[in-house]
């Protein structure tokens, strides 16, 4: 569950662009799940496209941002079947401090994979 080296090349500059536009509300929206008692992890899935998976949190046209960004959470995946059942504790050890890192889930053509991305230092 390291972050995938093919995205670095492909996709890090367009999300690291992005990721400092809507930072604060990930963040925001990160600590509202788990305050909430919806789920201790987090997950923003984002695509150039409409998703089935979460709620719609930042449409990339709203900020003139390159990606859609969902709220959902692991409870969710393991409904879809995107997390197995056999892969939970696989994922909440791989899971990193969400106070710190915004667990991403990237959405684009052949490409799925989670991103775990460190919030910017205020």
């Amino acid at each position: 569950m390291d972050n995938d080296p093919e995205l670095n090349g492909k996709y890090l500059g367009q999300i690291s662009e992005d990721f400092v536009v809507v930072a604060d509300t990930l963040k925001e929206a990160s600590y509202q799940i788990r305050k909430r008692k919806f789920s201790d992890y987090p997950i923003f899935p984002i695509s150039k496209i409409d998703l089935p998976i979460g709620q719609l949190l930042i449409g990339k046209e709203e900020l003139a941002i390159n990606w859609n960004y969902n709220a959902s959470y692991l409870d969710e995946f393991v409904q879809r079947e995107i997390v197995g059942e056999d892969g939970i504790e696989a994922f909440k050890k791989a899971y990193k401090d969400p106070d710190e890192f915004c667990c991403l889930f990237v959405v684009d053509n052949d490409f799925t994979n989670f991103l775990f991305i460190p919030y910017p230092e205020d």
